[in-house]
């Protein structure tokens, strides 16, 4: 049956709102927003269409659902959250959903400088975003040069009797200790480093140079050094900048590139006028997609949730670039100007992201070829008569048998899948079996596959030798699964990479491939990637044993208490270490209590 579209359409209101496209099966086609929603669906139905994928979409619909919304700013979040969760098929998919990494300086008596990732609130300064964690380490690094802030925790700031060792090698100016630093020249620093944060080194240079003027005329020529020595960063670090504009600019480079099969859209960030890198991203359903259409779908999507700049230069423009403004300034509750590069330092800023996408292009093809070579280099070695494409590696960690963990990460689609690892905190069994921790996990992990949920491996690689392996397949058989290919991975001598032994399950021989082996060397990447998750896992469950357990052993110490003195202190290791007063200054912790705790922890 037919979508009778013209009698759908005199139902629809002339408001915001949001748009689901179904096919007949029930599979969601398209999610779109619209300012109007009469005449936004109403364009799909019309004879002439933007493009052939859109005319093939819209043969497929067999119903439409709508969701009216207060504004455009409220359908176009529903419209993120719907992409997100329903992932359409003729949507443009970007599954970047990691928050941006800021720069921070709070608002305390002596501020602290820090690294932050997260949604900014007003109790501090945030600067950004950046485009990756090491763009904010490499500014704050020089901001920790020039400027001496402090970077330590308020729990370590408020405990220090002498300053730490970012004081002797000039890293900061040891506000933590009494008589170091003068809280005023500590604001003045704060006020500096918020201007080069800003773009206005300038302004702190000429400042900065009033300031040695001062100094040396007071014949406070130690002072003055200090001075000089930060007129000096901060010059090397403007001739350092390649690309950097004198108007503190907030900007935005949005850049696609179609190229040897692969669609790429290219993110650059300009703040303050400092260039801080961009981040290439591949959309996961853009195979028959333009630049221009990929431009437009992540701009909504990246903007639905992260802040906007002052502006935003694109190449190519979105088809509909009023729409896609509309839709930004929508998000961003003020005007955001989208324009191609005009000036000649905007040229340059887009010229490298471009460059910068067909790079990331081309190291992506590489990438892919060699997983390739090397799955079928493995497939090969173990004799297996089906194709790799989905791998899970098993391990497990513990110390002496005290909390162990076992890890299961997943390689699918040439690299490592972490949306599927999964870890397991083993139980009821006898500390160090690890025989019984793999069986356990192996179990737990492919209870709901046996049920006939869940996507089967086409290998499963177990982190051990004979007894493992033999664990793990007896757990398989438990649950049916006896067919799935399992391998063994035993370390070689003095546990030397290259010297592994593959062990098999069903009685062959084992198999040393030799260090060259490019199947070997994927096969150490996964079980490295195992060990790694498990290690971690492990240690989080037990610290938490550890730093809980101490203080419920004392009588009177509840759950409040003991976060109370946890937080306080920094951990179990700042209350360990802390005086018996020092204790009795925690919110409920009286004088007798402190005693107690200080004679339970030595």
């Amino acid at each position: 049956m037919s979508f009778d579209h013209k009698a759908f359409l005199l139902t629809l209101p002339d408001l915001p709102g949001v748009y689901r496209m179904f096919s007949e099966t029930g599979v969601v086609l398209y999610v779109g927003k619209a300012k109007n929603l009469k005449k936004r669906v109403s364009s799909y139905f019309q004879k002439n269409l933007a493009s052939p994928r859109i005319a093939l979409m819209v043969s497929q619909v067999a119903r439409i659902e709508t969701t009216v919304t207060r504004s455009e700013a409220e359908a176009l979040l529903l419209e993120n959250n719907l992409i997100k969760t329903l992932a359409p098929r003729y949507n443009i998919l970007f599954r970047d959903d990691k928050s941006y990494p800021y720069i921070v300086i709070t608002r305390d008596a002596f501020p602290r400088l820090g690294f932050f990732r997260g949604n900014p609130d007003r109790k501090a300064d945030y600067f950004g975003p950046y485009p990756s964690a090491a763009a904010v380490r490499e500014s704050l690094q020089l901001l920790q040069k020039m400027f001496r802030l402090r970077t330590c925790e308020d729990s370590v700031f408020a405990n220090r009797s002498r300053p730490c060792l970012l004081y002797q090698i000039k890293r900061c100016s040891g506000p933590c200790v009494a008589g170091l630093v003068r809280a005023e020249d500590y604001a003045r620093d704060v006020q500096l480093a918020t201007w080069f944060l800003l773009g206005r080194q300038n302004d702190a240079v000429q400042r900065l140079t009033h300031a040695m003027e001062q100094a040396a005329a007071h014949l406070a020529f130690e002072q003055a050094a200090v001075y000089r020595d930060q007129i000096q960063t901060l010059r090397q670090v403007q001739e350092k900048q390649c690309i950097e504009s004198h108007k503190g600019e907030d900007v935005d480079v949005v850049v696609a590139v179609r190229a040897a099969g692969q669609l790429c859209v290219n993110l650059a960030m300009v703040r303050g006028g400092r260039h801080l890198g961009d981040r290439p991203q591949f959309p996961v359903q853009g195979d028959d997609s333009s630049p221009a259409e990929a431009v437009a779908a992540f701009m909504a999507q990246h903007y639905a949730i992260h802040p906007a700049p002052a502006r935003v230069l694109v190449s190519p423009l979105p088809d509909d670039l009023e729409e896609s403004a509309a839709s930004l300034t929508a998000a961003a509750g003020r005007p955001v100007p989208i324009a191609e590069a005009r000036a000649v330092l905007h040229k340059a800023w887009v010229d490298m992201a471009l460059q910068n996408a067909r790079l990331a292009i081309a190291a992506r093809n590489q990438a892919s070829a060699q997983q390739a070579q090397r799955l079928e280099a493995l497939r090969q070695a173990l004799g297996l008569s089906e194709p790799l494409e989905r791998i899970e590696c098993f391990d497990i960690s513990h110390t002496r048998g005290e909390a162990p963990v076992a890890s299961c990460v997943v390689y699918q689609g040439h690299g490592m899948k972490r949306a599927d690892y999964r870890r397991f905190n083993i139980r009821d069994i006898e500390p160090g079996d690890d025989y019984a921790a793999i069986r356990q996990a192996v179990s737990r992990r492919y209870d709901k596959l046996a049920e006939g949920e869940g996507v089967a491996p086409d290998l499963i690689l177990i982190d051990g030798g004979k007894g493992q392996v033999a664990m793990a397949a007896a757990a398989l058989a438990e649950l049916g699964l006896a067919h799935l290919p399992i391998v063994g991975v035993s370390k070689g001598e003095g546990r030397k990479v290259g010297l592994e032994t593959l062990v098999f399950a069903d009685g062959r021989e084992a198999l040393q491939l030799g260090a060259d082996s490019p199947a070997l060397h994927l096969v150490v990447e996964i079980r490295d990637e195992a060990h790694r998750f498990a290690l971690m896992g492990h240690r989080a469950r037990r610290g938490k044993a550890r730093n809980t357990s101490r203080l419920e052993d004392i009588p009177g110490i509840g759950p409040a208490r003991r976060k109370a003195l946890v937080t306080h202190f920094g951990g179990l290791s700042g209350v360990a270490a802390a005086s018996v007063e020092q204790l009795a200054q925690v919110p409920g912790i009286s004088p007798a209590l402190a005693e107690t705790i200080y004679a339970a922890l030595h």
